[in-house]
């Protein structure tokens, strides 16, 4: 099987080729699998992605809104939650009063922290139905993924 895409007359890549096509189902069903580990944490993956993002800084609800791909009141409802646990604390912008943002708490780092422990540890035992040379190129496609995904937000000038 190759990756090749279709292309147009011009060249250019029409549709992506059939192992991105296969990846794209592969990611949809690995998110099945990091849900359910997270059910072991309490965490939703709403949750796991908001503090994933919030230990890289603090952000404002509409920067949160664009990562998550949610509306801003959808942010304030997951938000909210996150509060009540003391996960993540509001704080005011000391140069914009009216501009709130989000930092992570040290139970907030903790509940991450357990959380990663929890989808890695899925993933290696995902990886065990592979050979040990494919598990670790596996798991470092996946790093190399949220990679990709860091430089195009840098390159939207959204880090």
């Amino acid at each position: 099987m190759t990756d090749e895409p279709s292309r147009h007359e011009d060249g250019a890549p029409d549709t992506p080729g059939p192992i991105a096509m296969s990846a794209a189902r592969s990611a949809s069903r690995l998110a099945g699998q990091v849900t359910v580990r997270l059910t072991d944490t309490d965490l939703s993956l709403p949750q796991y992605r908001v503090l994933a993002y919030l230990d890289e800084g603090g952000l404002a609800p509409s920067d949160l809104a664009g990562r998550l791909a949610i509306s801003r009141p959808s942010v304030t409802a997951l938000m909210d939650g996150l509060v009540c646990r003391d996960f993540v604390e509001r704080r005011r912008d000391p140069d914009d009063g009216r501009r709130v943002t989000h930092h992570l708490t040290e139970s907030g780092s903790s509940a991450l922290e357990v959380a990663d422990v929890a989808v890695a540890s899925r993933l290696v035992e995902i990886g065990k139905f592979l050979s040990p040379e494919d598990a670790a190129i596996a798991v470092r496609g996946l790093d190399l993924v949220g990679e990709a995904l860091l430089a195009e937000r840098r390159s939207n000038g959204l880090v």
